[in-house]
């Protein structure tokens, strides 16, 4: 059940880590109450006043934060065994006490600080942009139809914040795949009137190691994101793409 909005204190345990080559630990912290406050505003009550439940100085927990408004995706933690955005989780829709950790799928920086580095080189292998370098000059493009421009616009909500790879049963030290959000991120450019030029790039690229053959299909992904993205949907356009390119790399014209 949700921690009683009348409560005076606020219990949490924070897992920290001093730099990527030292231990983990588990510190604990009390902190005030009062409503309406989000997992942040929690962690600066205790940059504040960094004093542990033991009534010990400590160093103020480090963790990054820029927009607060679930956009720039920096804010990415486990909150109760769950990676969620935390400035968007509200204290009063946690059970206590409250357990924080880093999202272990990256490496940690610092406490909970995360590096996503990753996500972007994910990004570069499928060639999640849309060149256009020399077609300013040649008017306008094409329109994209009312259907695929609303589609594009959930699509576009992503803002690798990484929830989905915590979460994604796929991604680990044992696998090279990109992880789910790739998926959306190629349909997105393959609909595109402009990056549907590169469509067959990006899906040659997705199809190297680490792309197509690394989803398991738990769909845990769908569960966890924040903005609500369609990645079931993207998995299943993408891999029937894949499949179409596949045949056509087969029956090329140079053996047909």
């Amino acid at each position: 059940m949700p921690a009683a909005t009348d409560e005076k204190t606020i219990h949490l345990i924070i897992e920290r880590q001093n730099d990527p080559d030292s231990e983990a630990y588990k510190e604990e912290f009390s902190i005030p109450y009062s409503s309406n406050m989000n997992v942040i505003s929690a962690l600066m009550s205790i940059q504040e006043n960094p004093v542990n439940k033991n009534g010990e100085n400590t160093s103020p927990v480090q963790w990054e934060m820029s927009c607060l408004e679930e956009v720039c995706g920096i804010c990415s933690m486990v909150i109760n065994d769950v990676p969620r955005q935390a400035c968007s989780t509200l204290i009063d829709d946690l059970e206590q006490p409250i357990r924080i950790q880093p999202m272990r799928t990256f490496p940690v920086v610092r406490d909970l600080i995360i590096d996503r580095e990753s996500m972007f080189d994910s990004l570069k292998q499928v060639k999640a942009w849309i060149p256009i370098d020399g077609t300013y000059d040649i008017g306008p493009g094409p329109r994209m139809n009312e259907k695929k421009r609303l589609m594009a616009y959930e699509l576009s909500k992503c803002f690798t914040c990484g929830i989905c790879l915590e979460a994604c049963p796929n991604v680990n030290d044992k696998s090279e795949f990109l992880g789910p959000f790739v998926f959306p991120q190629v349909r997105l450019k393959n609909v595109h009137p402009t990056g549907e030029f590169n469509r067959d790039e990006r899906i040659d690229g997705f199809m190297e190691d680490g792309g197509l053959q690394g989803c398991g299909n738990s769909q845990n992904c769908v569960q966890v994101c924040p903005k609500g993205i369609p990645i079931t949907t993207s998995i299943g356009a993408v891999n029937r793409e894949a499949t179409l390119q596949s045949f056509k790399s087969f029956f090329g014209s140079d053996k047909y």
